[in-house]
């Protein structure tokens, strides 16, 4: 059962929320920056990742990885209509989602629970919570997301259904806003972990607990970056400042995938750092 927590949905940040929906004008700016193609354009980066022998698995496991989808005055929702779409059209056995789902009140996520209610990967649709998350109401999200069939992970792994019974989501709860604890994230997983947390900075918190495959989003590449892809706007936490897309290794474990996200956040602009989907199969 999930416990809402709300630790930094203070009247403060209610009134700062508030102002920035006013500032966007309830939402059309973000209307005319996507008809301006000021979205940019959602794209797939497909991944795989090869397990060692002992892990082999009865066949692929394919991943879809959706983060950062700052529903509210910043996003259009078109762009979500096309990342549904795309799901639909890729199939994956599972969903993950890695947070910020609203940029401002929680009710914004109404936005995204048709969707999400219409996917439906066979081995199930797990979540964790990001720092705008936690700004809000995150029970409220957390209860609107259950209704979509979504399972929200806090400090929590879980397993997934034959053929995949050796496999297990962990996932962790955001390292600077939330209340990350690595014992508890991996202390039930099987024997191949899939590593599920918001930001990159996740890895500074796990204690030596070893995954096979991250996943993480928050720095939105920069959102607004110059042509080769480097941020002209650097996201928050040293490790996000140094792995804002793509696939790293990390000395010690798996590597992590780190991704661009959908929405956009605070302004409703992207430049140079176009939304994405990642697929990764695990084989």
């Amino acid at each position: 059962m999930f416990i809402p927590r709300s630790k930094l949905y203070t009247r403060r940040r209610q009134l700062l929320q508030s102002c920035r929906h006013a500032l966007l004008l309830g939402g059309l700016v973000r209307q005319v920056s996507y008809r301006l193609g000021l979205h940019g354009r959602l794209g797939v980066s497909t991944h795989h990742v090869s397990l060692p022998p002992r892990l082999r698995l009865a066949r692929p496991l394919k991943i879809a990885f959706a983060s950062d989808l700052h529903a509210g005055p910043s996003t259009h929702p078109a762009i979500f209509d096309q990342l549904f779409a795309r799901l639909q059209q890729e199939q994956p056995d599972l969903l993950l989602l890695g947070g910020d789902y609203v940029a401002g009140p929680a009710h914004h996520a109404a936005q995204l629970c048709a969707g999400l209610a219409a996917c439906q990967p066979p081995l199930g649709k797990f979540g964790v919570f990001g720092n705008h998350d936690l700004a809000t109401d995150d029970g409220h999200i957390a209860a609107m997301f259950a209704a979509a069939g979504v399972q929200m992970l806090v400090n929590r792994a879980v397993g997934l259904a034959a053929p995949f019974q050796q496999v297990s989501v962990c996932g962790m709860d955001d390292p600077w806003t939330g209340e990350p604890n690595p014992r508890m994230t991996f202390a039930r997983a099987g024997a191949v972990r899939i590593f599920l947390v918001h930001a990159p900075d996740g890895l500074l918190t796990l204690s030596g607990q070893r995954y096979h495959i991250a996943f993480a989003g928050h720095t939105h590449g920069g959102q607004i970056a110059r042509r080769n892809g480097r941020p002209l706007v650097w996201p928050k936490g040293p490790l996000s400042r140094q792995l804002y897309h793509g696939r790293y290794g990390v000395a010690g474990n798996g590597d992590l995938i780190v991704t661009r996200g959908v929405g956009c956040s605070t302004i409703p602009v992207r430049l140079n750092a176009d939304p994405e989907l990642v697929i990764c199969t695990l084989q």
